[in-house]
Protein backbone atom coordinates (compact mmCIF):
# COMPACT_ATOMS: atom_id res chain seq x y z
CA UNK A 1 0.00 0.00 0.00
CA UNK A 2 2.80 2.56 0.64
CA UNK A 3 3.97 2.08 -2.95
CA UNK A 4 0.42 2.55 -4.20
CA UNK A 5 -0.04 5.78 -2.26
CA UNK A 6 3.33 7.04 -3.51
CA UNK A 7 2.29 6.29 -7.09
CA UNK A 8 -0.94 8.24 -6.57
CA UNK A 9 0.92 11.21 -5.12
CA UNK A 10 3.41 11.25 -7.99
CA UNK A 11 0.74 11.08 -10.67
CA UNK A 12 -1.96 13.43 -9.36
CA UNK A 13 -1.20 16.04 -12.00
CA UNK A 14 -1.66 13.52 -14.79
CA UNK A 15 -4.81 12.18 -13.16
CA UNK A 16 -6.34 15.68 -13.12
CA UNK A 17 -5.33 16.32 -16.71
CA UNK A 18 -6.95 13.08 -17.85
CA UNK A 19 -10.11 13.86 -15.92
CA UNK A 20 -10.32 17.24 -17.63
CA UNK A 21 -10.07 15.52 -21.03
CA UNK A 22 -12.95 13.28 -19.95
CA UNK A 23 -15.01 16.29 -18.86
CA UNK A 24 -14.47 18.03 -22.21
CA UNK A 25 -16.54 15.35 -23.96
CA UNK A 26 -20.20 16.58 -23.94
CA UNK A 27 -21.76 13.17 -23.31
CA UNK A 28 -25.31 14.46 -22.82
CA UNK A 29 -27.42 11.31 -23.02
CA UNK A 30 -30.75 13.15 -23.19
CA UNK A 31 -29.99 14.87 -26.50
CA UNK A 32 -29.66 12.91 -29.75
CA UNK A 33 -27.37 15.62 -31.12
CA UNK A 34 -24.79 14.37 -28.61
CA UNK A 35 -25.04 10.67 -29.46
CA UNK A 36 -21.63 10.77 -31.09
CA UNK A 37 -20.14 12.51 -28.08
CA UNK A 38 -21.66 9.95 -25.73
CA UNK A 39 -20.07 7.10 -27.69
CA UNK A 40 -16.78 9.00 -27.76
CA UNK A 41 -16.86 9.22 -23.95
CA UNK A 42 -17.47 5.46 -23.72
CA UNK A 43 -14.55 4.72 -26.04
CA UNK A 44 -12.30 7.16 -24.16
CA UNK A 45 -13.11 5.50 -20.83
CA UNK A 46 -12.58 2.00 -22.21
CA UNK A 47 -9.17 3.01 -23.48
CA UNK A 48 -8.19 4.43 -20.07
CA UNK A 49 -9.33 1.28 -18.27
CA UNK A 50 -7.19 -0.76 -20.65
CA UNK A 51 -4.16 1.45 -20.00
CA UNK A 52 -4.78 1.00 -16.27
CA UNK A 53 -4.33 -2.76 -16.66
CA UNK A 54 -7.89 -4.03 -17.13
CA UNK A 55 -9.36 -5.72 -20.15
CA UNK A 56 -12.10 -3.46 -21.48
CA UNK A 57 -14.71 -3.22 -24.18
CA UNK A 58 -17.53 -1.00 -25.36
CA UNK A 59 -20.76 -3.00 -25.62
CA UNK A 60 -23.71 -1.71 -27.63
CA UNK A 61 -27.22 -1.63 -26.17
CA UNK A 62 -30.53 -0.42 -27.61
CA UNK A 63 -29.40 3.03 -26.51
CA UNK A 64 -26.00 4.31 -25.42
CA UNK A 65 -23.23 1.74 -24.94
CA UNK A 66 -21.98 0.12 -21.77
CA UNK A 67 -18.28 0.13 -20.89
CA UNK A 68 -17.10 -3.06 -19.22
CA UNK A 69 -13.66 -3.43 -17.67
CA UNK A 70 -12.39 -6.53 -15.89
CA UNK A 71 -9.39 -7.71 -13.89
CA UNK A 72 -9.57 -11.34 -12.75
CA UNK A 73 -6.02 -11.83 -11.56
CA UNK A 74 -6.88 -12.55 -7.92
CA UNK A 75 -8.28 -15.96 -8.82
CA UNK A 76 -11.61 -17.71 -8.24
CA UNK A 77 -11.19 -17.94 -4.47
CA UNK A 78 -10.89 -14.16 -4.04
CA UNK A 79 -13.94 -11.90 -3.71
CA UNK A 80 -15.18 -10.04 -6.78
CA UNK A 81 -16.07 -6.35 -6.56
CA UNK A 82 -18.28 -4.71 -9.18
CA UNK A 83 -17.69 -0.96 -9.49
CA UNK A 84 -20.58 0.93 -11.08
CA UNK A 85 -20.72 4.47 -12.41
CA UNK A 86 -21.97 6.47 -15.38
CA UNK A 87 -20.20 8.52 -18.01
CA UNK A 88 -23.25 10.40 -19.31
CA UNK A 89 -24.11 13.85 -18.00
CA UNK A 90 -27.05 16.19 -17.63
CA UNK A 91 -27.76 18.90 -20.25
CA UNK A 92 -25.81 22.05 -19.32
CA UNK A 93 -28.61 24.57 -19.93
CA UNK A 94 -29.17 27.35 -19.04
CA UNK A 95 -25.76 28.16 -20.49
CA UNK A 96 -25.90 31.84 -19.55
CA UNK A 97 -25.77 30.97 -15.85
CA UNK A 98 -22.38 29.25 -16.10
CA UNK A 99 -19.41 31.32 -14.97
CA UNK A 100 -17.15 29.32 -17.29
CA UNK A 101 -18.07 27.04 -20.23
CA UNK A 102 -19.65 23.78 -18.99
CA UNK A 103 -17.40 21.55 -21.07
CA UNK A 104 -14.16 23.44 -20.52
CA UNK A 105 -12.94 22.39 -17.03
CA UNK A 106 -11.87 25.43 -15.06
CA UNK A 107 -10.10 25.47 -11.69
CA UNK A 108 -11.20 28.02 -9.11
CA UNK A 109 -10.61 27.97 -5.36
CA UNK A 110 -9.61 24.32 -5.16
CA UNK A 111 -12.50 23.15 -7.33
CA UNK A 112 -12.90 22.09 -10.93
CA UNK A 113 -16.02 23.50 -12.56
CA UNK A 114 -17.52 21.46 -15.42
CA UNK A 115 -20.63 19.48 -16.25
CA UNK A 116 -20.13 15.93 -14.99
CA UNK A 117 -17.28 16.82 -12.64
CA UNK A 118 -19.19 15.53 -9.59
CA UNK A 119 -21.96 13.57 -11.33
CA UNK A 120 -20.42 11.20 -12.14
CA UNK A 121 -17.29 11.39 -14.29
CA UNK A 122 -15.06 12.68 -11.52
CA UNK A 123 -16.11 9.99 -9.05
CA UNK A 124 -16.05 7.19 -11.63
CA UNK A 125 -12.61 8.19 -12.82
CA UNK A 126 -11.28 8.07 -9.27
CA UNK A 127 -11.89 4.32 -9.34
CA UNK A 128 -10.03 3.99 -12.64
CA UNK A 129 -7.01 5.78 -11.19
CA UNK A 130 -7.10 3.87 -7.88
CA UNK A 131 -7.08 0.61 -9.81
CA UNK A 132 -4.25 1.83 -12.00
CA UNK A 133 -2.24 2.81 -8.95
CA UNK A 134 -2.70 -0.58 -7.25
CA UNK A 135 -1.76 -2.52 -10.37
CA UNK A 136 1.17 -0.26 -11.29
CA UNK A 137 2.67 -0.24 -7.79
CA UNK A 138 1.97 -3.78 -6.63
CA UNK A 139 1.24 -5.64 -9.85
CA UNK A 140 -1.86 -7.19 -8.33
CA UNK A 141 -5.02 -6.73 -6.31
CA UNK A 142 -6.50 -8.88 -3.53
CA UNK A 143 -9.86 -8.79 -5.33
CA UNK A 144 -11.23 -9.47 -8.77
CA UNK A 145 -12.70 -6.31 -10.29
CA UNK A 146 -15.49 -5.54 -12.73
CA UNK A 147 -16.02 -1.93 -13.80
CA UNK A 148 -19.46 -1.31 -15.29
CA UNK A 149 -20.09 2.19 -16.64
CA UNK A 150 -23.31 3.12 -18.42
CA UNK A 151 -24.26 6.04 -20.62
CA UNK A 152 -27.94 6.36 -19.74
CA UNK A 153 -28.14 7.00 -16.00
CA UNK A 154 -29.33 10.56 -16.54
CA UNK A 155 -32.26 9.32 -18.65
CA UNK A 156 -33.40 6.56 -16.30
CA UNK A 157 -31.08 3.66 -17.30
CA UNK A 158 -33.61 2.07 -19.69
CA UNK A 159 -31.15 -0.49 -21.04
CA UNK A 160 -29.03 -1.30 -18.02
CA UNK A 161 -31.34 -3.77 -16.29
CA UNK A 162 -31.70 -5.87 -19.46
CA UNK A 163 -27.91 -5.80 -19.82
CA UNK A 164 -27.43 -6.95 -16.23
CA UNK A 165 -30.00 -9.71 -16.66
CA UNK A 166 -28.40 -10.93 -19.88
CA UNK A 167 -24.91 -10.87 -18.39
CA UNK A 168 -25.65 -11.91 -14.80
CA UNK A 169 -23.08 -14.73 -14.81
CA UNK A 170 -20.33 -12.49 -16.10
CA UNK A 171 -21.25 -9.76 -13.60
CA UNK A 172 -21.50 -12.09 -10.59
CA UNK A 173 -19.88 -10.42 -7.61
CA UNK A 174 -19.72 -10.28 -3.83
CA UNK A 175 -20.37 -6.56 -3.46
CA UNK A 176 -21.29 -3.61 -5.71
CA UNK A 177 -19.37 -0.41 -4.95
CA UNK A 178 -20.85 2.87 -6.18
CA UNK A 179 -19.43 6.39 -5.95
CA UNK A 180 -22.16 8.72 -7.20
CA UNK A 181 -23.14 10.66 -4.09
CA UNK A 182 -21.95 13.23 -1.57
CA UNK A 183 -19.81 13.25 1.53
CA UNK A 184 -21.67 14.67 4.49
CA UNK A 185 -19.43 17.73 4.62
CA UNK A 186 -15.94 18.82 3.69
CA UNK A 187 -13.54 16.71 5.75
CA UNK A 188 -16.38 14.40 6.85
CA UNK A 189 -16.47 11.29 4.63
CA UNK A 190 -19.57 9.13 4.75
CA UNK A 191 -21.16 5.82 3.84
CA UNK A 192 -24.77 5.85 2.65
CA UNK A 193 -27.57 3.95 4.38
CA UNK A 194 -30.44 5.03 2.10
CA UNK A 195 -31.43 6.58 -1.22
CA UNK A 196 -34.74 8.06 -2.23
CA UNK A 197 -36.50 6.74 -5.30
CA UNK A 198 -38.24 8.68 -8.06
CA UNK A 199 -41.52 8.84 -9.93
CA UNK A 200 -41.55 11.47 -12.67
CA UNK A 201 -44.58 12.69 -14.64
CA UNK A 202 -45.93 15.35 -16.95
CA UNK A 203 -49.41 16.73 -16.26
CA UNK A 204 -51.02 18.06 -19.45
CA UNK A 205 -54.13 20.23 -19.20
CA UNK A 206 -56.14 21.05 -22.34
CA UNK A 207 -58.86 23.65 -22.60
CA UNK A 208 -60.35 25.29 -25.71
CA UNK A 209 -59.35 24.53 -29.30
CA UNK A 210 -56.34 26.85 -29.01
CA UNK A 211 -55.08 30.11 -27.49
CA UNK A 212 -57.82 32.73 -27.14
CA UNK A 213 -58.02 36.49 -26.59
CA UNK A 214 -58.26 36.91 -22.82
CA UNK A 215 -60.61 39.87 -23.13
CA UNK A 216 -63.04 38.26 -25.54
CA UNK A 217 -63.07 34.85 -23.86
CA UNK A 218 -61.72 35.32 -20.34
CA UNK A 219 -64.33 34.54 -17.69
CA UNK A 220 -66.62 31.85 -19.10
CA UNK A 221 -63.80 29.80 -20.70
CA UNK A 222 -61.81 27.78 -18.18
CA UNK A 223 -58.14 28.75 -18.34
CA UNK A 224 -55.82 25.68 -18.44
CA UNK A 225 -53.10 27.72 -16.74
CA UNK A 226 -55.44 28.54 -13.85
CA UNK A 227 -56.63 24.94 -13.73
CA UNK A 228 -53.07 23.64 -13.61
CA UNK A 229 -52.28 26.04 -10.78
CA UNK A 230 -55.22 24.65 -8.79
CA UNK A 231 -54.08 21.09 -9.48
CA UNK A 232 -50.55 21.85 -8.32
CA UNK A 233 -51.84 23.62 -5.20
CA UNK A 234 -53.89 20.54 -4.33
CA UNK A 235 -50.85 18.26 -4.14
CA UNK A 236 -49.91 19.38 -0.60
CA UNK A 237 -51.90 20.11 2.53
CA UNK A 238 -51.30 23.01 4.92
CA UNK A 239 -48.67 21.00 6.84
CA UNK A 240 -46.59 20.21 3.78
CA UNK A 241 -47.75 16.59 3.51
CA UNK A 242 -48.54 15.18 0.09
CA UNK A 243 -52.34 15.27 -0.14
CA UNK A 244 -52.83 12.25 -2.38
CA UNK A 245 -54.98 9.52 -0.84
CA UNK A 246 -52.95 6.38 -0.13
CA UNK A 247 -49.59 7.97 -0.90
CA UNK A 248 -48.12 7.24 2.55
CA UNK A 249 -49.47 3.70 2.85
CA UNK A 250 -46.12 2.08 1.98
CA UNK A 251 -43.78 4.57 3.66
CA UNK A 252 -41.41 2.91 6.13
CA UNK A 253 -41.43 4.31 9.62
CA UNK A 254 -37.77 4.60 10.50
CA UNK A 255 -36.55 3.34 13.85
CA UNK A 256 -35.73 5.83 16.57
CA UNK A 257 -32.06 4.82 16.55
CA UNK A 258 -31.70 5.92 12.93
CA UNK A 259 -33.57 9.17 13.54
CA UNK A 260 -31.39 9.92 16.56
CA UNK A 261 -28.28 9.21 14.49
CA UNK A 262 -29.49 11.70 11.89
CA UNK A 263 -30.24 14.31 14.57
CA UNK A 264 -26.77 13.84 16.07
CA UNK A 265 -24.99 14.99 12.90
CA UNK A 266 -23.69 18.55 12.96
CA UNK A 267 -26.02 20.73 10.92
CA UNK A 268 -26.13 24.53 10.83
CA UNK A 269 -29.55 25.47 9.52
CA UNK A 270 -28.66 29.17 9.31
CA UNK A 271 -25.59 28.40 7.20
CA UNK A 272 -27.72 26.11 5.04
CA UNK A 273 -30.23 28.90 4.38
CA UNK A 274 -27.43 31.37 3.71
CA UNK A 275 -25.77 29.05 1.22
CA UNK A 276 -29.09 28.67 -0.63
CA UNK A 277 -29.87 32.40 -0.33
CA UNK A 278 -33.34 31.80 1.14
CA UNK A 279 -34.78 33.33 4.30
CA UNK A 280 -36.90 30.34 5.35
CA UNK A 281 -37.27 26.60 4.83
CA UNK A 282 -40.46 24.64 4.27
CA UNK A 283 -41.53 21.07 3.79
CA UNK A 284 -43.39 18.55 5.91
CA UNK A 285 -43.97 19.67 9.48
CA UNK A 286 -42.66 17.54 12.32
CA UNK A 287 -39.42 16.46 10.68
CA UNK A 288 -35.92 17.90 10.81
CA UNK A 289 -34.26 19.27 7.67
CA UNK A 290 -32.02 16.21 7.23
CA UNK A 291 -34.95 13.87 7.76
CA UNK A 292 -36.91 15.74 5.11
CA UNK A 293 -33.96 15.36 2.75
CA UNK A 294 -33.21 11.70 3.40
CA UNK A 295 -36.10 9.67 4.78
CA UNK A 296 -39.31 11.49 3.84
CA UNK A 297 -41.01 11.58 0.43
CA UNK A 298 -41.54 14.75 -1.57
CA UNK A 299 -43.58 16.13 -4.46
CA UNK A 300 -42.08 18.95 -6.52
CA UNK A 301 -42.86 20.88 -9.67
CA UNK A 302 -39.79 20.73 -11.91
CA UNK A 303 -41.12 22.91 -14.72
CA UNK A 304 -44.25 24.71 -15.95
CA UNK A 305 -45.21 25.67 -19.50
CA UNK A 306 -48.30 27.66 -20.46
CA UNK A 307 -49.32 30.65 -22.52
CA UNK A 308 -47.06 33.51 -23.54
CA UNK A 309 -43.74 33.83 -21.71
CA UNK A 310 -41.82 36.13 -24.05
CA UNK A 311 -40.89 39.76 -23.58
CA UNK A 312 -43.68 42.23 -22.99
CA UNK A 313 -47.43 41.58 -22.76
CA UNK A 314 -49.70 39.35 -24.79
CA UNK A 315 -53.23 39.04 -23.43
CA UNK A 316 -53.76 35.40 -24.23
CA UNK A 317 -55.89 32.74 -22.61
CA UNK A 318 -53.75 29.61 -23.20
CA UNK A 319 -55.29 26.54 -24.74
CA UNK A 320 -52.87 24.22 -22.95
CA UNK A 321 -50.71 24.00 -19.86
CA UNK A 322 -48.14 21.48 -18.74
CA UNK A 323 -46.18 20.80 -15.56
CA UNK A 324 -43.36 18.38 -14.93
CA UNK A 325 -43.81 16.88 -11.46
CA UNK A 326 -41.49 14.53 -9.62
CA UNK A 327 -41.95 12.52 -6.46
CA UNK A 328 -38.98 11.45 -4.35
CA UNK A 329 -39.87 8.14 -2.76
CA UNK A 330 -38.66 6.37 0.37
CA UNK A 331 -38.68 2.69 1.36
CA UNK A 332 -40.96 0.82 0.70
CA UNK A 333 -42.68 2.97 -1.91
CA UNK A 334 -42.71 1.88 -5.55
CA UNK A 335 -42.96 4.23 -8.55
CA UNK A 336 -45.52 1.95 -10.23
CA UNK A 337 -47.85 2.54 -7.28
CA UNK A 338 -47.67 6.34 -7.57
CA UNK A 339 -49.20 6.69 -11.03
CA UNK A 340 -52.66 5.24 -10.23
CA UNK A 341 -52.77 7.22 -6.99
CA UNK A 342 -51.93 10.44 -8.84
CA UNK A 343 -54.45 9.66 -11.60
CA UNK A 344 -57.19 9.19 -9.01
CA UNK A 345 -56.24 12.48 -7.37
CA UNK A 346 -56.32 14.35 -10.68
CA UNK A 347 -59.78 12.92 -11.35
CA UNK A 348 -60.99 14.50 -8.12
CA UNK A 349 -59.42 17.96 -8.40
CA UNK A 350 -59.42 18.80 -12.13
CA UNK A 351 -61.98 21.58 -12.82
CA UNK A 352 -64.77 21.03 -15.33
CA UNK A 353 -64.06 22.66 -18.66
CA UNK A 354 -60.57 21.20 -19.13
CA UNK A 355 -59.20 17.70 -19.64
CA UNK A 356 -56.05 16.32 -18.07
CA UNK A 357 -53.58 13.72 -19.29
CA UNK A 358 -50.89 12.15 -17.11
CA UNK A 359 -47.70 11.07 -18.89
CA UNK A 360 -45.23 8.89 -17.00
CA UNK A 361 -41.61 9.66 -17.86
CA UNK A 362 -39.48 7.38 -15.68
CA UNK A 363 -38.96 6.20 -12.14
CA UNK A 364 -36.70 4.34 -9.78
CA UNK A 365 -37.09 2.54 -6.50
CA UNK A 366 -35.73 3.78 -3.16
CA UNK A 367 -32.99 1.83 -1.41
CA UNK A 368 -32.21 0.95 2.18
CA UNK A 369 -28.80 -0.53 2.94
CA UNK A 370 -28.48 -4.22 3.69
CA UNK A 371 -24.68 -4.19 3.79
CA UNK A 372 -22.86 -6.53 6.16
CA UNK A 373 -21.10 -4.82 9.02
CA UNK A 374 -17.70 -6.03 7.82
CA UNK A 375 -18.20 -4.17 4.53
CA UNK A 376 -19.30 -1.03 6.33
CA UNK A 377 -16.26 -1.31 8.57
CA UNK A 378 -13.96 -1.75 5.56
CA UNK A 379 -15.32 1.41 3.96
CA UNK A 380 -15.29 3.39 7.19
CA UNK A 381 -11.70 2.54 8.05
CA UNK A 382 -10.46 3.26 4.51
CA UNK A 383 -12.16 6.65 4.53
CA UNK A 384 -10.94 7.53 8.00
CA UNK A 385 -7.35 6.70 7.10
CA UNK A 386 -7.51 8.81 3.93
CA UNK A 387 -9.29 11.82 5.41
CA UNK A 388 -8.08 11.73 9.01
CA UNK A 389 -11.65 11.83 10.30
CA UNK A 390 -14.15 9.09 11.16
CA UNK A 391 -16.73 8.30 8.51
CA UNK A 392 -20.37 8.97 9.31
CA UNK A 393 -23.51 7.24 8.10
CA UNK A 394 -25.89 9.39 6.07
CA UNK A 395 -28.85 9.20 3.73
CA UNK A 396 -29.08 10.70 0.28
CA UNK A 397 -32.02 12.64 -1.08
CA UNK A 398 -31.31 11.82 -4.72
CA UNK A 399 -31.87 8.61 -6.63
CA UNK A 400 -29.68 5.90 -8.14
CA UNK A 401 -32.39 3.59 -9.45
CA UNK A 402 -30.06 0.78 -10.48
CA UNK A 403 -28.94 0.06 -6.89
CA UNK A 404 -32.00 -2.02 -6.04
CA UNK A 405 -31.77 -3.84 -9.38
CA UNK A 406 -28.14 -4.74 -8.75
CA UNK A 407 -29.00 -6.23 -5.38
CA UNK A 408 -31.92 -8.21 -6.80
CA UNK A 409 -30.34 -9.39 -10.06
CA UNK A 410 -26.84 -10.12 -8.78
CA UNK A 411 -27.73 -11.15 -5.20
CA UNK A 412 -24.97 -8.89 -3.90
CA UNK A 413 -25.14 -5.97 -1.44
CA UNK A 414 -24.42 -2.43 -2.56
CA UNK A 415 -21.85 -0.27 -0.78
CA UNK A 416 -22.24 3.44 -1.54
CA UNK A 417 -19.26 5.67 -0.89
CA UNK A 418 -19.45 9.14 -2.44
CA UNK A 419 -16.94 11.97 -2.68
CA UNK A 420 -18.83 15.04 -3.95
CA UNK A 421 -19.51 17.83 -1.47
CA UNK A 422 -22.87 19.40 -0.56
CA UNK A 423 -23.68 22.39 -2.71
CA UNK A 424 -21.72 21.13 -5.72
CA UNK A 425 -24.55 22.15 -8.09
CA UNK A 426 -25.50 18.72 -9.38
CA UNK A 427 -27.72 19.08 -12.46
CA UNK A 428 -27.30 22.87 -12.28
CA UNK A 429 -25.01 25.55 -13.74
CA UNK A 430 -21.49 25.77 -12.28
CA UNK A 431 -21.33 22.11 -11.21
CA UNK A 432 -18.06 21.56 -9.38
CA UNK A 433 -15.93 18.89 -7.77
CA UNK A 434 -13.41 19.40 -4.98
CA UNK A 435 -9.86 18.65 -6.08
CA UNK A 436 -9.06 17.66 -2.51
CA UNK A 437 -11.87 15.10 -2.63
CA UNK A 438 -10.62 13.82 -5.98
CA UNK A 439 -7.09 13.35 -4.70
CA UNK A 440 -7.80 11.98 -1.23
CA UNK A 441 -10.61 9.85 -2.57
CA UNK A 442 -8.32 7.96 -4.94
CA UNK A 443 -6.22 6.94 -1.95
CA UNK A 444 -9.35 6.01 0.02
CA UNK A 445 -10.54 3.74 -2.79
CA UNK A 446 -7.16 2.05 -3.09
CA UNK A 447 -7.30 1.34 0.65
CA UNK A 448 -10.88 0.09 0.30
CA UNK A 449 -9.91 -2.47 -2.34
CA UNK A 450 -7.34 -3.89 0.04
CA UNK A 451 -9.81 -4.13 2.89
CA UNK A 452 -12.47 -5.74 0.72
CA UNK A 453 -9.93 -8.46 -0.10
Amino acid sequence: MPDTLTFIEQNLGRFRSELYDFLRIPSVSAKSEHDGDTRAAAEWLAEKLASAGLTSEVIDTEGHPVVLGEWRGAGPAAPTVLIYGHYDVQPPEPLELWTSPPFEPTERNGRVYARGSADDKGQLYMHAKALEACLAADGTLPINVIVLAEGEEEVGSPNLVPFVEQNAARLACDVVVISDSNMYAEGMPSVLFSLRGLAYFEIHVKGARGDLHSGQFGGPVVNPGNALAKIIASLHDADGRIAIDGFYDDVVEWDEETREQIRSLPFDIDAYRKELEVDALGGEKGWSTLEKLWIRPTCDVNGILSGYTGEGAKTVLPGRAMAKVSFRLVPNQHPDRVKPLLEAHLGKVTPAGVTVELVELHGGRPWKAKVEQRLMDAASSALEEAYGAPAVLQGEGGSIPIVVDFEEKLKAPALLVGFALPGCNLHAPDEWFSLDSFEKGIGALARLYGRLG
